[in-house]
């Protein structure tokens, strides 16, 4: 993380800060995950990249960390006479609420553990050198 809890808070952060803020997502990803979230219809990484202007390569990768963030879902589609492609979509916006409540409510937790072992350790310095 390159800025401090303390100049995070003092932002005024977007709902898309989440995306960086909380999966280090970049700036083509957010595009990315607007374009799906705008589109009515599921979306091949060829349309996606027409829709952000890049290369398809470049699209897949920002794809795939959207997947594995787990906002937006893969699907496959098949053809008739054999053959399937995917299709991208959104993931439902209460799941991802969900996760990046669970996300933060473990972050919250494991700061406490944290601060709780600083007191613990400073304490313990001050008590032998006094």
């Amino acid at each position: 993380m390159s800025e401090s809890m303390s100049e995070y808070l003092s932002q005024d952060m977007q709902c898309e800060g989440l995306l960086e803020c909380m999966h280090g997502l970049k700036e083509l990803d957010k595009e990315v995950f607007m374009v799906l979230t705008s589109s009515e219809d599921p979306m091949t990484v060829d349309e996606i990249a027409d829709a952000v202007d890049r290369e398809r390569s470049t699209a897949y990768r920002s794809v795939q960390r959207l997947l594995q963030s787990g906002f937006i879902q893969k699907e496959q589609v098949n053809y008739e006479q054999g053959g399937y492609y995917h299709v991208y979509r959104p993931t439902d916006p209460d799941r991802i609420a969900d996760d990046m409540q669970r996300l933060l409510n473990d972050w919250y937790a494991k700061m406490g553990q944290l601060i709780t072992e600083f007191r613990n350790q400073y304490e313990e310095t001050m008590a032998k050198e006094t």
